[in-house]
């Protein structure tokens, strides 16, 4: 199944994504209680996310009995006509994973990593797909990362790698923005990545099941036009399940949770100096990952 979410009068909806459009969950639950009669229907993608397979069946017969009834074709929306948000709205935590593809540590000289190299974003680094990203007045060396997103459906807690990915709810793009000269300041790569806006996510969450094996997925990134990554989760040096099995040997790690597994080859930072040219205003970004959709971002001066 794929989720989204949509900004309608200055909140959060949540919304399913079909073969016939976008069914716009809220309103068929507060306008058609028929529809909803006994069904438990989640109202929000959180809700979801910490429910699981039942919230999951419950809007799967939700979506049924629309498709079956008369007069409903208002709840059907049109994707290109809503704003986004986040696809996952308000993560308890945002864990990052640094270079984590085999051939992007070669490129940017550095080396292999023993353990998961583990950084933090937060919430105000969020927004979806199609919004425009400010590029920050004190920054000048903008990059773009084409990134997997983990999404946490279960409490987890020292889980073994082989049991990891049950812990797992699904999947989702996104860009992790980073202006490289805060985030090479100091040590700490922190100042770089928090800046506003600067983890667009979605367009989906797609649950697990329809992702399948999370490390056999082409993933890319295009800008303006031009092809600048072009990967697959396969060259990561830490794979989906043991990233989830080490982050939970440290820390307590809960549904909604998100982590973003690292980019691969292709960013700004990787080319020779003479040929680094770092976004600018009016700059689009698109990052597509197989079986997860298209996000795509304006870059403009802030």
């Amino acid at each position: 199944m794929k989720l989204l979410t949509f900004i309608k009068n200055e909140s959060f909806n949540l919304g399913v994504k079909t073969d016939r459009g976008v069914l716009d969950v809220s309103a068929v639950v507060s306008a058609v209680p028929a529809v909803a009669d006994g069904l438990n229907v989640p109202s929000g993608v959180h809700e979801v996310i910490e429910r699981g397979a039942s919230a999951i069946s419950a809007l799967k017969e939700c979506i049924s009995r629309v498709e079956a009834g008369q007069g409903y074709g208002q709840y059907w929306l049109d994707e290109a006509t809503l704003k986004l948000g986040p696809c996952v709205t308000h993560p308890n935590k945002i864990i990052c994973i640094g270079l984590n593809y085999r051939k992007h540590a070669e490129e940017t000289n550095m080396p292999i990593p023993q353990y998961p190299i583990l950084f933090n974003k937060f919430n105000n680094t969020l927004t979806g797909d199609g919004d425009d990203i400010p590029l920050p007045k004190v920054s000048e060396k903008v990059d773009y990362e084409a990134e997997l997103v983990i999404v946490i459906g279960k409490k987890a807690k020292e889980v073994s790698k082989e049991d990891a990915l049950d812990y797992v709810f699904g999947y989702c793009n996104v860009n992790d923005i980073s202006a490289r000269d805060l985030q090479l300041r100091t040590n700490q790569w922190l100042l770089g990545k928090t800046c506003d806006k600067f983890s667009p996510l979605g367009p989906y969450l797609v649950t697990a099941d329809e992702v399948g094996d999370p490390n056999n997925l082409d993933i890319s990134s295009v800008v303006n036009g031009e092809v600048r990554q072009k990967s697959n989760t396969s060259d990561m040096i830490f794979r989906c399940d043991e990233i989830v099995s080490y982050i939970s040997q440290h820390m307590t790690l809960v549904p909604g949770d998100i982590i973003l597994t690292g980019t691969p080859e292709g960013v700004v930072m990787g080319y020779p100096p003479e040929k680094q040219i770092y976004l600018r205003d009016g700059d689009v970004v698109t990052i597509e990952i197989e079986k997860l959709g298209k996000l795509t971002n304006r870059m403009v001066a802030e």
